[in-house]
């Protein structure tokens, strides 16, 4: 598929599909996400993890593939900033950003690889779960993009996810074993669904597979290698998959508490989770005078 058909089928999904809301706010891209209160604090404290990394203040904070601007932490980014620029390939997600933002937001259509702004403009630059949409050579172009508009003395944040994260790997085991057992749970409370089959009798139940967007992450060596120039930094932003936590992580079963230890482990060893667990939070500062 060419570079220019992908950012295409991007655009559509965001602008037919995952920008459309569906319930209390909620968008359809939110799906994507673990949502229930039991993992509600640990996703919370996650998405705050990139105020760290980012200067407090300044005039302007870019938002590189802004999206709607869909959870309240990450209106927190730009509070000490004047305005927020969001920049995004997706019309319908820019004017959903405006609804959240409203005066304090500026709103630009934009391909991430290649930015319309001038160099050193920005006091802080974030881009979250955008640029893993672009083919690996893109992502090499739109990493030194984030850096070519950044300050000079200022920082950007990246989050990305890992192509096979070694951690959620180890733990393929447990997550295969919880699924099962949710099913039989399932069947014996009679919750899970049949699908007819086409001669009109039951079948077995199966589970549906989301279709969204054109994927390909990356891994730590890769990064490493390709921006060695940047002299990226590998922090955790989250270790543990969405899949991982809706099949392991439940109230019953003490699931908040197993996930504060998690977050400890994480606030301890914050660049072993960030290059083994599921998503890193990319780090890298724009030196003084560069």
């Amino acid at each position: 598929m060419s570079e220019t058909r992908v950012k295409q089928k991007v655009r559509e999904f965001y602008d037919q599909v995952g920008w459309q809301t569906v319930s209390d706010g909620l968008y359809q891209n939110a799906r994507y996400e673990d949502l229930r209160p039991v993992s509600r604090e640990y996703i919370h404290r996650c998405h705050l993890r990139v105020n760290r990394h980012l200067a407090p203040q300044g005039r302007f904070l870019l938002d590189a593939g802004s999206g709607p601007v869909q959870y309240p932490e990450y209106l927190t980014y730009s509070q000490g900033y004047r305005y927020r620029v969001c920049a995004d390939i997706s019309i319908l997600a820019l004017r959903e950003a405006r609804k959240r933002l409203g005066d304090h937001g500026l709103f630009v259509v934009a391909d991430v690889a290649n930015l319309p702004f001038r160099a050193d403009v920005f006091e802080g630059v974030v881009s979250l779960h955008t640029l893993h949409h672009l083919p690996l050579n893109e992502q090499k172009q739109a990493y030194h993009e984030l850096y070519r508009v950044l300050t000079p003395g200022r920082s950007l944040a990246v989050v990305n996810g890992w192509t096979d994260s070694p951690l959620m790997r180890r733990f393929g085991w447990l997550v295969n074993l919880m699924e099962t057992i949710g099913k039989w749970i399932a069947r014996l409370r009679g919750k899970e669904k049949a699908t007819p089959r086409n001669d009109g009798k039951t079948a077995v139940p199966v589970k549906a597979t989301p279709t969204g967007t054109f994927v390909e992450k990356l891994d730590a060596a890769w990064l490493r290698r390709e921006l060695a120039e940047l002299s990226p930094q590998i922090w955790v932003w989250r270790s543990v998959s969405v899949r991982f936590l809706r099949a392991v992580i439940h109230r019953l079963l003490a699931g908040r508490l197993w996930l504060r230890l998690l977050y400890a482990l994480e606030e301890r060893f914050p660049h072993y989770f960030g290059e083994k667990g599921q998503y890193p939070l990319i780090v890298i500062d724009k030196p003084k005078g560069s």
